[in-house]
């Protein structure tokens, strides 16, 4: 019965935080719309998210096309199929890895950032004097993150498209001796817009995932660096989890049967 009891308090714990996870995630989506609107926090966040997060996800894009040719040009010459590897470049990095890839690396690099400020915060008391103060924390910490992450996402998957499929063209026509004019017309011929729409719209839910997770252990990580570090921890497994988790859902809506 002990091993009943001990799955029973787990499973418990864990409905208990999807539930404080969901409301904190609509209290914070709705702070978004309601004024007043902080947008010179908003405007920092935009710049932290779109701006600096931009040499990371280019070069992985160029490096996730690059890889992407080599493989589908060594498996497809099995079965002489080699024209088809600028179509398949394209679609697996328009639907699948540039919004993927740029949604890891930023959770990684801004997710964190974002649980280890707000958790400082915490530990510091500057959320307490901001409460005192009479300022919403919702509307003044979440809210500007969100905005800035929903927004910039989607630009930065965009130029991650751009680069991944010129990382593909590159291998392509110097290393696989493809035809030049041949790759960029079979591109151009099987480019279609809900490929790059799809991509652009899991960016954007992307980047709401990364958010709440990294405000939410951040406002309430424990007291000391060790809570600090393990609120940081928890949201870039947590966001890093739900983006896999959003991708297979978004996938689902557009292209499932």
């Amino acid at each position: 019965m002990n091993i009943f009891a001990t799955l029973g308090r787990y499973s418990l714990a864990t409905f208990q935080e999807v539930g404080k996870v969901a409301i904190f995630a609509a209290k914070g989506f709705k702070s978004c719309f309601c004024p007043p609107f902080y947008f010179k926090e908003i405007f920092r966040h935009m710049v932290t998210v779109g701006f600096y997060s931009l040499p990371i996800v280019a070069l992985t894009a160029m490096f996730a096309g690059m890889i992407i040719a080599l493989q589908t040009y060594v498996g497809f010459t099995r079965f002489n199929a080699e024209g088809a590897v600028a179509t398949v470049v394209l679609i697996c990095i328009t639907r699948e890895l540039a919004p993927v890839f740029a949604g890891l690396m930023v959770t990684g690099r801004v997710g964190s950032g974002i649980a280890a400020e707000i958790g400082s915060m915490r530990v510091s008391d500057q959320i307490d004097a901001l409460i005192t103060l009479g300022v919403d924390t919702f509307k003044f910490l979440v809210a500007p993150r969100m905005i800035a992450a929903v927004i910039m996402m989607p630009f930065l998957v965009f130029i991650a498209d751009i680069i991944g499929v010129m990382g593909g063209f590159l291998i392509s026509t110097t290393v696989l001796d493809f035809s030049v004019g041949s790759y960029l017309s079979q591109t151009v011929q099987n480019l279609e817009a809900i490929d790059v729409i799809s991509g652009l719209v899991k960016a954007s839910f992307f980047g709401f995932c990364m958010a709440v997770f990294g405000c939410y252990h951040g406002f309430y990580s424990d007291l000391g660096a060790k809570g600090v570090g393990n609120a940081t921890t928890s949201a870039v497994v947590a966001s890093s989890i739900g983006v896999l988790a959003l991708d297979y859902l978004l996938t689902a809506v557009f292209f499932g049967k």
